[in-house]
């Protein structure tokens, strides 16, 4: 629509033209279906049930249908004599029953008996929620005895209100042969329902509706006049004071925030680190083009910018990676309230009971517009229909979040987030044009985001963070932070580490945070004490050395970062560790660089039979390690001599478990798999035995003084001694 001309605005509204001015052509349809017998159930908030009655009222009248109203009051049977109007107060006393459901249904019963044999009455029925059920498992005998009633009077014409925050039995629904939906407001309605001196607080002389119209769409009528009247004391616009229409907007945002929404505070651009393309997918797809249409004047134009706007996107990633932080971050952007939804939450036991619970978050949404409705994991919820694990209750979420999103409005504010860790198992349908348009995948953290996440949170925690020791901890969080899981570091787990720096601070006072110190803060405290006697912590000591001096002399993976003894170190279950610098090449990796990385991982083995003379249980996972690699590299990457260029297996295959082939085929995956990590061990093999005596000069060093960091293991390498 145009801008909205101040001079055409009207003075003053009463409730009843307000309601006129909204819903108009609403009521005329109403009155056309009813003239044509039809029973019709009108879903509206229950506040403007009975200003809808009564201006329908005077509509039917005028075409000679006559209104029965249905309460719960005591109510006088109609005379024998034709009356204008069956309402409470006509007629002979009838016996108040003490209930208010009882005096419904007693006033139900009489009003069907009157209308048997006439087709001028409608029966109105304004308390439909009073039938509504109690377990979800059926009807209430309340109910089943309302609906014997009505089902004997077949010709009875009825005209139903419900509210859609109330359930509503599907046998009572059925009565109505047409359902007419007076929810929120149209966009046009906007000019004919502010008041002129209301509009003078937001413009001079002309008003564009689209910034307004987004914080009021899900009201009725008679809620936005109630919202409107609060800032009859609000001073009027002054283009050279352009805060008071920002405060005005404020408050009409709180005025229509519902209880279990909220309006978060995060910037996209200051409280989330990293991730600029993702910033910028989300700025160019929907946030530039939202702040477009709230700046044009041409109506087409708005359309043509409502129908190319996604009404859902997914984020997905791995855990942690900050999927939801980003949903709030949008919420910001648009203004919008927020409410965060699991998908178990929705589950109930009772059928249909889950699919109500949905339409009532979406129909909370609406009232509460601008709005960002998400649903944390999602698969939870929207899992592919037709796969065979669940309830089944997930079926009948799915084809109800579809219907809720196919009835959005164009006009209407209403964003649905969902978020998961595996996007491939929801259904199909969810992901076309038109529902959840945008898939954004959140992935772990690089070094530029990882970069920008840590001079966030030394900037939010006032942290004294040198470049260098950023840099170093930049490079420390490349590792897994869980082994075990294979959990990469996350925003989460550099927040923390920031947050524990803090902590120290605040015990100990001011300090400038090393290197060491983004160990301990990266670190888990273990349970317990973990004792290690002098001949293992001897043994350990070599076997993190042969590790070391490998990948120092392998010309083909990164360098030395760091060793240590410390039981526990960078939340290994291990008694030492030896960490490798970032690669440099971080997408492409070849077959020999490949067989180096085993040599390492098998270098702390082949240092304690080498130089100790046996062996032990401490290489158990860098065995794994190798012998996965191994086989990655010959039935995935097509790497062996004997299978040639085949994979046989697919990256993500459950446990990595290969393709059915034939014995001859696996006798040949075997025996590549044996000669690499051969291959492998005869590398290593000749660095240890090259550098029997470094090690030795090392393994000393690293006993007297426990951990080696980069900048100690440079001087050892340099000097080729302890210095």
């Amino acid at each position: 629509m145009a801008g909205i001309r101040l001079a055409d605005l009207p003075q003053e509204l009463s409730t009843a033209q307000a309601v006129e001015a909204a819903y108009g052509g609403d009521l005329d349809n109403l009155r056309e279906r009813l003239q044509a017998r039809l029973s019709v159930l009108v879903e509206c908030d229950k506040a403007l049930t009975q200003q809808l009655y009564l201006a329908l009222r005077d509509r039917l009248k005028a075409v000679g249908l006559q209104c029965v109203l249905v309460g719960g009051q005591p109510r006088r049977r109609a005379s024998s004599a034709p009356a204008s109007e069956a309402e409470p107060g006509r007629g002979a006393p009838l016996v108040a029953e003490p209930s208010y459901l009882q005096s419904f249904l007693q006033n139900l019963r009489v009003a069907l008996e009157e209308s048997i044999g006439r087709d001028d009455q409608v029966i109105v029925l304004p308390h439909l929620d009073l039938l509504t059920t109690t377990t979800r498992s059926g009807l209430t005998d309340s109910a089943k005895e309302a609906l014997a009633w009505i089902l004997e009077v077949p010709d009875a014409l009825l005209l139903g209100f419900r509210d859609p925050s109330f359930e509503l039995p599907k046998p009572v629904e059925d009565l109505f042969a047409a359902r007419m939906p007076v929810i929120g407001l149209r966009r046009e309605a906007i000019g004919r329902l502010l008041l002129r001196r209301e509009a003078r607080k937001l413009a001079v002389d002309e008003l564009q509706p689209y910034r307004l119209y987004k914080y009021v769409s899900g009201l009725n009528a008679v809620r936005l006049r109630q919202v409107l009247r609060r800032f009859d004391s609000a001073p009027d616009f002054d283009p050279a004071r352009p805060e008071t229409v920002q405060q005005i907007y404020r408050e009409l945002r709180e005025l229509t925030l519902l209880a279990s929404f909220e309006v978060p505070q995060v910037d996209l651009w200051r409280d989330i680190g990293g991730y600029d393309s993702i910033k910028q997918q989300l700025e160019d797809d929907l946030l530039a083009l939202l702040r477009r249409r709230d700046e044009v004047t041409a109506p087409h134009l708005a359309e043509q910018i409502e129908s190319v706007i996604p009404r859902g996107l997914i984020f997905h990633g791995p855990p942690g990676t900050g999927k939801t932080f980003f949903a709030k971050a949008l919420a910001t952007a648009l203004d919008a309230s927020i409410s965060i939804v699991s998908g178990p939450e929705l589950k109930e036991r009772w059928v249909g009971a889950s699919e109500e619970n949905l339409r009532r978050v979406f129909q909370q949404a609406r009232k509460a517009a601008p709005s960002i409705i998400v649903f944390d994991e999602l698969d939870s919820l929207a899992a592919r229909r037709g796969m065979y694990y669940g309830s089944g209750v997930e079926h009948g979420l799915v084809n109800q979040l579809l219907t809720e999103m196919d009835g959005f409005r164009g006009d209407e504010l209403v964003f649905v987030v969902g978020t998961t860790n595996f996007v491939s198992s929801l259904d199909p349908a969810l992901l076309r044009p038109g529902r959840f348009e945008l898939q954004i995948e959140i992935p772990y953290p690089d070094d530029a985001d990882r970069r920008a996440i840590w001079q966030l949170y030394r900037g939010k925690f006032a942290l004294d963070l040198p470049d260098e020791v950023l840099e170093y901890a930049v490079e420390r969080t490349a590792d897994v932070a869980d082994p075990t899981s294979g959990l990469r570091y996350t925003g989460d787990h550099l927040q923390a580490a920031c947050r524990a720096l803090k902590r120290q601070e605040l015990r100990t006072g001011p300090f400038r945070a090393t290197r060491q110190d983004i160990d301990a803060a990266l670190q888990r405290r273990p349970y317990g004490t973990l004792v290690v006697s002098e001949s293992e912590l001897r043994t350990v000591a070599y076997h993190e050395v042969g590790h070391a001096v490998c990948a120092h002399y392998l010309p083909r993976v990164p360098g030395v970062r760091k060793i240590s003894l410390r039981p526990g170190e960078i939340n290994l279950p291990a008694l030492g560790v030896m960490l490798q610098k970032a690669r440099e090449n971080k997408h492409l990796v070849t077959r020999e660089e490949l067989l180096d990385h085993i040599a390492v991982s098998l270098g702390g083995r082949l240092a304690e039979e080498l130089v100790l003379g046996a062996v032990s249980n401490g290489a158990q996972m860098d065995l794994q390690q190798a012998t996965h690699l191994a086989r990655l590299m010959v039935e995935e990457l097509g790497m062996g001599e004997r299978a040639g260029n085949q994979a046989y297996r697919s990256p993500d295959a459950t446990g990595g478990e290969r393709w059915p082939v034939g014995e001859a085929v696996a006798a040949r995956l075997d025996e590549d798999t044996h000669a690499l990590l051969q291959a492998a061990e005869s590398r290593a093999r000749q660095v240890i035995n090259r550098h029997r005596e470094r090690i030795e000069r090392l393994v000393t060093l690293l006993l007297a003084e426990t951990t080696l960091d980069e900048e100690r293991l440079e001087q050892f390498w340099e000097a080729g001694a302890p210095t």
